[in-house]
């Protein structure tokens, strides 16, 4: 598995002093204690969507969906990270969907084994794999985060040739 290091913009680091409401989920019980001591804001379908990382130890940590994932991660190494919505119907928690959206670590699709591994150590259903999947690239040319989509690779800033490899 690939470690991922922070790339995003480091004047988010200053708020690591700061702390943060991540909390370290083992098992369903843990995320809607969580979910009860700190309240999340519904989805129109009911649904909660969160920030996650994946640390080293293959611990999956949330957080609320508008903190970055730096410092859910504590402005470490991680192993993936995005976002990771929880239905929870009749007192039963499951997981309705995840990504890898973040661009603070611009995780590969293949991260998703790394959540995987965290998600199997926990009593929580989830899915086989990301439902939403990104390709991040850095642009060669000016620096720029790009977002492939659609298997376009050109920056959307300077119109560059964006690399197939990963290239944080």
């Amino acid at each position: 598995m690939r470690i991922y290091h922070y790339v995003g913009q480091s004047e988010l680091l200053k708020h690591l002093a700061e702390g943060s409401n991540r909390h370290l989920v083992t098992n369903a019980e843990m995320v809607t204690d969580w979910l009860q001591k700190f309240p999340q804001p519904k989805n129109p379908d009911n649904t909660i969507t969160v920030t996650f990382i994946v640390d080293l130890d293959h611990q999956l940590w949330v957080n609320d969906r508008h903190s970055e994932h730096v410092l859910c991660a504590n402005g470490g190494d991680i192993l993936s990270a995005g976002e990771m919505t929880f239905e929870i119907e009749k007192g039963k928690l499951q997981i309705v969907d995840t990504t890898n959206q973040s661009t603070g670590y611009c995780p590969e699709p293949e991260s998703y084994l790394a959540v995987k591994f965290a998600l199997e150590k926990t009593d929580i259903a989830h899915l086989p794999q990301f439902t939403t999947a990104y390709q991040f690239r850095r642009c060669d040319e000016c620096g720029t985060k790009n977002i492939v989509k659609d298997d376009w690779y050109v920056c959307g800033v300077c119109d560059a040739d964006l690399s197939h490899e990963w290239n944080f």
